[in-house]
């Protein structure tokens, strides 16, 4: 692990004096090339230093309870207990910013959620999902767009395709890919009995069109007239989007845009997401014996998590945490779940072979 941290701090130095070079600086493209290596750099080797720094002084505490008088040793062997304390918090750390990052964390997402078992309750649920998310992005400052969206009236969702703009959110929420289940009354049901039903949320990564091998040729294009709650026609011309990939049958709608041009061009972005996840997909399934242990799959047969209204208790299922706040879960209050979904999923990673193998 220290040869690694070792190269990586040789590597940002290097990038100070790159930084530096007068003929760099004349190479704009090379210059923010260089800039955004160091900024990805800076936080591990500052960690680093950090922990050489104790280190040191660990070092020379010992070499004073060797050395001094009595009451030097007392003082030193406090130091001691703080630094080793110290110190393995701070290595900890370091073999945690050493795991493999996914590429995708830094991505824009488009968030897909569909109504599932229940009737029309999940389709309300389905709402109350899509009112969740957008809290939880206004609390991020993150923007939000709804791109395509079926509703049957009532405020009953059957599908709804939103992105999500913003610093790291694919890191936030792709922890979010599952089933989610609900326990409650429905306000249609008149003797109280709760009801259990469920909405399938997907979160995928906006990829670039150069990430993933898309031809063109592969895929169907249907244009038809867009259809408003109810089936009532919303437009008079056919600015509808239908994309089918037909090697895999992944079938893409949209048509909340005015133009078809901005339909085929919202069509084309959800597909190559959704082809990129499916990829993935295969490749975890190839690593099942890795995988296994993983929190979560992202599978959207996976029921991830349950919200019960009479309890007024959100449980998710991978780590078996509940919080008895749902309200404010409800309102977009996530982090708590999304934080310890992210320290688990680390803490695999670290129970692994990735970085215990580079040890010296």
């Amino acid at each position: 692990m220290f040869d690694k941290l070792d190269k990586v701090e040789a590597r940002f130095d290097e990038l100070e004096r790159l930084l530096a070079d007068p003929t760099v600086m004349q190479d704009y493209a090379r210059v923010a090339e260089y800039a955004k290596e160091r900024s990805d750099l800076q936080e591990l080797v500052t960690t680093y230093r950090t922990y050489k720094k104790k280190r040191s002084d660990l070092a020379g505490a010992k070499e004073l309870i060797r050395t001094g008088d009595a009451e030097m040793v007392e003082m030193a062997e406090m130091e001691v207990e703080e630094l080793t304390a110290a110190l393995e918090e701070l290595e900890s750390q370091l073999k945690a910013m050493l795991l493999p990052k996914d590429p995708r964390d830094s991505k824009n997402v488009f968030l897909e959620i569909r109504a599932g078992a229940g009737g029309d309750e999940a389709g309300i649920f389905a709402g109350d999902l899509l009112r969740m998310y957008m809290r939880y992005a206004e609390m991020k400052k993150w923007k939000v767009e709804i791109i395509d969206m079926h509703e049957a009236g009532g405020g009953v969702i059957k599908s709804v395709t939103a992105m999500i703009k913003g610093n790291g959110v694919y890191s936030r929420l792709k922890y979010e890919s599952g089933v989610h289940r609900v326990q409650r009354v429905p306000v249609t049901e008149s003797q109280g009995r709760i009801h259990t039903s469920t909405a399938t949320v997907a979160v995928l990564a906006e990829m670039d069109e150069i990430e993933v091998n898309l031809d063109m040729n592969d895929v169907r294009v249907d244009v038809f007239r867009s259809q408003g709650a109810g089936g009532q026609s919303v437009n008079t011309t056919d600015s509808a989007v239908r994309m089918t990939h037909i090697p895999t049958g992944i079938v893409v709608e949209m048509q909340d845009e005015r133009s078809q041009l901005q339909n085929r061009i919202r069509a084309k972005a959800v597909l190559i997401a959704r082809l990129y996840e499916m990829e993935q997909e295969r490749l975890r399934q190839e690593q099942e014996n890795e995988r296994r242990g993983q929190v979560g799959s992202g599978d959207r047969s996976e029921k991830i998590r349950t919200y019960n209204y009479p309890q007024s208790r959100v449980t998710d299922h991978r780590i078996n945490y509940s919080s008895y706040n749902l309200p404010a879960v409800m309102a977009g209050d996530l982090d708590d779940f999304i934080d310890r979904l992210a320290m688990a999923a680390q803490a695999e990673q670290l129970a692994g072979d990735g970085v215990a193998e580079t040890e010296d």
